[in-house]
């Protein structure tokens, strides 16, 4: 054989065997459990006390109080997710703002590739209310399938656990369809917790 092919044919071998140990993992689906990854805890005391956790250190996305969290997946560098920023604030507005939805539903964002610094910049610029924490190493990003931003969840809580409602890439829309979608997943065909 020419050196040519078996250069040529090593190289496909390699290919191969790339794609084939390449390990896709797809973001978590409706009905399965949310990873239970350590972040870092909000600096703010506010933030503390809106997720019902307090101290310094990590969390776990099931330790937040409430019955369902909201989780926005973003990146400060993403013109998409700059863009939703606007309709994401009116998300959190009308929760708080609602009788029916506050305490009950909580929102977190997560920094994909972003450090606290960064994650910051955009939650000063785009005036966010709710803790945008960093996933800065991808530990999260990696867990949940390598996501596009902005990508949403939306987790019920019991028992511990963090079960998903609700996943999909891209923007939300009518923020008030969106939850009541969220609610009647959560707490079944009554509109209302």
């Amino acid at each position: 054989m020419h050196k040519k092919t078996v250069v040529f044919m090593l190289t496909i071998l390699i290919l191969m065997i790339a794609c084939v140990c390449r390990a896709e993992i797809d973001p978590p689906p409706v009905g399965s459990t949310f990873p239970d990854i350590e972040l870092l805890k909000p600096s703010h005391s506010s933030e503390l006390r809106y997720l019902g956790l307090a101290g310094s250190g990590n969390f776990k996305i099931s330790q937040i109080k409430a019955d369902v969290v909201i989780i926005e997946i973003f990146s400060m560098y993403c013109p998409y997710c700059q863009g939703e920023a606007p309709h994401i604030n009116n998300l959190y507005a009308f929760v708080e703002n609602s009788p029916i939805y506050k305490n009950k539903i909580k929102m977190i964002g997560i920094a994909i590739n972003n450090s606290l610094f960064e994650a910051e910049i955009f939650k000063n610029k785009y005036k966010v209310k709710f803790p945008l924490v960093p996933d800065g190493d991808f530990k999260l990003h990696k867990t949940i399938g390598q996501v596009r931003t902005p990508y949403f969840f939306a987790v019920k809580l019991t028992g511990g656990k963090a079960e998903v409602i609700y996943s999909q890439a891209g923007v939300l829309g009518d923020y008030k369809a969106f939850i009541e979608q969220i609610s009647k997943s959560a707490w079944g065909n009554r509109s209302m917790p």
